[in-house]
């Protein structure tokens, strides 16, 4: 856009000659690189904003909940009448007249379900044109934003994020003390509890996908040791084909990954792509359910190569042998990959021991082999996640959508199962879809329903 400015300049020279003085002006042609702002389409959506306010209201909840609430009145009522009926009928006149009131009880229902039936279609289109409304809003916001050459909005979204995350984290309670610490042998002592959450955030993409996994390398490169991993489910909540690095726990909090994406393969899914949200990174190295086999893959991040390992036949795989609780399953986590002070695991099932929980060891190398392998009596489907602290293998429970529990462990060194560990995680939102240990920091980090949570592990 080009400007005409007329700038008057009151005082540019001053002359001595006795020649009569005249005003001097200048004109200064502006250029404006920016493309104009689009006031208009703001205040579209301003309007449409405002319009989705005015439709939704609270009184239109009120409205159905007194329907509903009438209907859940006259129908005992109705049984009531009819039951007397049965009881107490004469033929004659009692019945007539019983016959009338139920009648007229049954005009009342009637009439409220069809307010009912009416209230709810008209909610239903309220609801789908409220919400294709939001997904214009939203598409011409992102739009919007585009003009925003400051990063203004960004910074105001990134500030929000992290007064929510500390909020929340001052809110948090303290979780349950367990009745006993668990067996094992562990330098550090017995795992005794967790406390926190020390971390919740929702970190580069809030709310966009529920299913990943993050945590650091117990075994980084120099120069590594504060970096941190995040692997998304970018592709229908069970494929991804990337691992994301952010060189401080503050830069993957605020969404700033100076290093970037690391991709496997171009193609989201694909051979040797993850397949499930259970996956670790360990010695510049992320292991991982291979896509579409009963194998784990191995990416080193600086030769970009993959290295597989076939699991034992009968090993289930392609979303038959999940996580579970009882009102759902985590789909395609059939292997759950964990790391602890002495390297990989693998925790998977086989057909062979009835869909109980195998634990292997995985060996490093050149080439990937699979060391010494334990089986448990603790059914996959009724645990919701694993992880390995000490060489300890803890399995978690579904209690409800604000706690989780540490029902169980088995000890490699003493081959020990206890059922009654009753540790107790107190949880941020419903389901948890990975959880991993972190030997350098004592830290559980588990991804849940998009969200980034980390406890410490107490220790003694």
């Amino acid at each position: 856009m080009m400007l005409y400015m007329i700038v008057p300049l009151c005082v540019l020279f001053t002359f001595t000659q006795q020649a009569p003085s005249r005003e001097v002006k200048c004109v200064c042609e502006l250029t404006n690189s920016e493309k104009a702002f689009p006031h208009g389409k703001l205040s579209t959506a301003e309007d449409n904003a405002s319009k989705c306010n005015s439709k939704i209201t609270p009184q239109k909840t009120r409205e159905f909940e007194s329907l509903l609430l009438g209907l859940e009145l006259r129908l005992p009522q109705l049984l009531e009448d009819v039951s007397m009926l049965e009881k107490e009928d004469d033929g004659e006149l009692y019945g007539a007249l019983s016959l009338q009131v139920i009648e007229n009880e049954m005009m009342d229902i009637k009439q409220l379900i069809d307010r009912l039936n009416s209230t709810t279609q008209g909610h239903q289109h309220l609801t789908t044109d409220t919400s294709k409304q939001l997904e214009d809003l939203r598409a011409v916001m992102q739009e919007l934003e585009r003009f925003d050459t400051m990063q203004v909005v960004k910074s105001v979204h990134a500030n929000r994020r992290l007064k929510t995350d500390l909020d929340q984290c001052k809110n948090g309670h303290p979780t349950i003390q367990p009745t006993g610490p668990p067996q094992g042998n562990c330098p550090h002592g017995h795992f005794l509890n967790i406390t926190g959450p020390r971390v919740h955030t929702a970190g580069e993409y809030p709310g966009s996908y529920m299913y990943g996994a993050w945590g650091r390398d117990p075994k980084p490169e120099a120069s590594k040791e504060n970096w941190y991993w995040l692997v998304l489910m970018t592709s229908s909540n069970k494929y991804s084909n990337f691992v994301r690095l952010y060189s401080s726990l503050s830069s993957l909090i605020v969404g700033v990954s100076v290093p970037g994406n690391v991709q496997i393969h171009s193609s989201n899914p694909t051979t040797n792509t993850i397949q499930g949200p259970n996956v670790v990174l360990y010695g510049e190295a992320l292991y991982y359910n291979c896509y579409n086999q009963d194998a784990v893959c191995r990416f080193n991040l600086t030769t970009k190569t993959v290295t597989t390992l076939q699991l034992p036949k009968g090993t289930r795989f392609n979303s038959k042998g999940n996580f579970c609780h009882l009102d759902e399953c985590y789909p395609y986590t059939d292997l759950d990959l964990a790391t602890d002070e002495s390297g990989v695991w693998v925790i998977y099932t086989t057909t062979q021991n009835f869909g109980n929980l195998v634990l292997s060891k995985v060996e490093e190398g050149e080439q990937l082999t699979l060391g010494q392998t334990w089986h448990t009596q603790v059914y996959k489907q009724g645990v919701t996640n694993t992880f390995m602290a000490c060489g300890v293998l803890y399995a978690t429970r579904y209690i409800n959508k604000n706690v989780e529990e540490i029902f169980y462990s088995f000890d490699t060194v003493t081959g020990v199962e206890k059922f009654n560990i009753a540790i107790f995680i107190h949880k941020m939102s419903p389901n948890i879809h990975s959880l991993n240990y972190s030997p350098v920091d004592h830290m559980l980090h588990a991804y849940c329903d998009s969200y980034m949570v980390s406890y410490k592990v107490v220790f003694g």
